[in-house]
This record gives C-alpha cells, structure tokens and sequence, in this order.
C-alpha cells in the first residue's frame, strides 16, 4: 500500500483529503504544524528522506478572502512560495512517486473569458486585491511543469474553484464569501436583527465546491492523470454573492433584510470555470449548494464552543 502524505491535512482541503483516503483503506501521514514545518527547507527534506512517501497532496498554504489578501500580500506571496517549493523540492529529491499540487481559479486573469478554460492562464492582468496569491500559485504551477519537463517528476496540479465545507474558517475578516455570510446571517438571527450587511453591489459571481467533492477529483486525478496541463475542478455553475446571500439567510433561518455596502470592493465581476476537460476525464461532483451549505451549517453550529 502506498504511502502518502498529505501536507496541509489539518486545514480545510486536506482533511477532507484525508477523510477520502480513509474510505479507500488509506491512512495518510498528515503532520500538524509543530510536527512538520513546512517553512524550514531542512526539516521537509529530512521529514520526506525518513518517511519513505510514494505519493504526496499538496494542499498546504496561507489561505484568506479578499480583505486579508489585500491586508498581508508580503504574508500570502512569502509563505507560499516557500510551502509549495520546499515541498515540491524535497518531494523530487526524496523519489516520490507522485505529487498533486493544488492551485486556485485566482491564477485566471481579471477578465478571463467565461467559462473561463486552462489555456488562459498567463493571457492577462490578475485581479489586484488577490493578485499576491495568485502569483505564488502560478509559481507552484510552473514548478511542477518545469520539475516533470527536466526531471521526469510525474507532479500535476489542479484548480480547484472557491471551496466550502466541514472545517472551514469562519472568521468575518480573513475567510472567504461562503463561510463569512454563514457566521453573519446566524449571529444576525441570534441577534434578532433586522438586517445583515454584504460587501459590494451582490452582483459578482462565484461558483462554490463542496470541499469532500474536491477531495474525491484529487484522489480521482491522483490514481488516473498524468500531465503538466493544469485540470479545473468545479460544477461548471455559478450564482450571483446575492442569491448566495438569500440561500444562505433561508437556510440559517434569517429573516431580516439583506443590505449592500458599495463602498466595499467586489473583486473579480465572475469566475466559473471550464470543467470539460475533467469531465472528458470521468469525474463530476455531486454535492448541491443548497445541500453543501447545510451539511457546513450543521457542522458550524456543532462546533461553535
């Protein structure tokens, strides 16, 4: 049986990562951060030489919304630029098998076509409140491209589009849209009040993935793609931060009014992403929004303590 690591395996990403290994039998190594610090170059590889790993899911990184992305840009291009190639390095030097590194649809240009496809990576301006992330993941990108190019090193990497779920990060300044309009829409009704405040004009949109739907298309990939082009992961569907807001304000059971504050900034006007090529591959997700946004409030409201 192979073994496999999963950096990253506490967060969001990863653990639902792990949860889809255990169903196949799998138990994955995924070291918490005082185990394995994935910053220090040496500690990774001598983690990697002494574990022996065949296979390894990169789904470590410094992750946020749009406010902490334009808050802490020295953070979120530093930390993972380091992440991704220490591992990624280490990974090749120590004869790993197979490395899936995940990316994000921020890599896409600003004005990206829509459905927005693989091949447009590169073609033009980034969104400026994410652009920080974005160029560490592209970097990840081309370093497996240029690790299988000059090394033979059978690394892919996918693109996940904005993801949700059991474990996500909750916090109204640095989580993404999903997971901050679930904290605000039940604190409002705990509150009883009478309206709930959304950046922007609620026009953007956004498609959403059920993060254990993620994780099945990462082991999916793993067992049966090998390439350096980039695979989109995502439902090929879209909604507007409006509609998300009054999905989620029935779901929680808020009743109040939902009020718009242009003065904050909307971000990227869409991103939904060309699946066709994953879908070509064999793979579909299955989880709702409407049902992937329950499953996520139940485990939010059981965790609240």
């Amino acid at each position: 049986m192979s073994r496999v690591l999963v950096a990253g395996g506490r967060g969001l990403v990863g653990s639902a990562i792990v949860r889809r290994l255990h169903a196949d039998s799998i138990k994955p190594l995924a070291p918490s951060r005082r185990e394995l610090d994935l910053l220090d170059q040496r500690a990774v590889d001598a983690w990697l030489a002494d574990n022996k790993i065949d296979q390894v899911y990169l789904a470590a990184a410094k992750v946020g919304g749009i406010h902490a992305n334009d808050t802490y840009p020295a953070v979120f291009l530093r930390d993972n630029l380091v992440i991704q190639s220490n591992i990624i390095h280490s990974a090749w030097r120590a004869g790993v098998k197979k490395l899936l590194f995940l990316g994000s649809t921020c890599i896409y240009p600003k004005l990206a076509p829509q459905p927005m496809p693989e091949d447009c990576l590169l073609t033009g301006e980034l969104e400026p409140t994410n652009e920080w992330y974005a160029i560490a993941k592209i970097a990840g990108i081309k370093m497996c491209q240029a690790y299988r190019k000059q090394y033979g090193f059978d690394a892919i990497s996918l693109m996940p589009t904005n993801l949700y779920g059991p474990g996500d990060n909750f916090d109204l300044q640095n989580s993404h849209v999903l997971p901050a309009l679930l904290r605000k829409f039940h604190e409002a009704k705990l509150a009883n009040s009478p309206a709930v405040t959304i950046w922007g004009s609620g026009k953007p949109c956004r498609e959403f993935l059920f993060v254990d739907d993620l994780a099945d298309a990462c082991v999916f990939l793993m067992n049966s793609y090998s390439d350096a082009e980039i695979v989109n992961v995502g439902w090929g569907v879209d909604t507007s931060i409006m509609n998300l807001a009054m999905l989620i304000a029935e779901i929680v059971g808020f009743e109040g009014d939902i009020e718009l504050d242009p003065s904050k900034p909307d971000g990227t006007p869409r991103k939904l992403l060309d699946t066709s090529r994953i879908t070509a591959l064999g793979w579909s997700p299955s989880v709702s929004l409407r049902n992937g946004i329950s499953l996520t409030y139940d485990w939010y409201c059981e965790h609240l303590s």
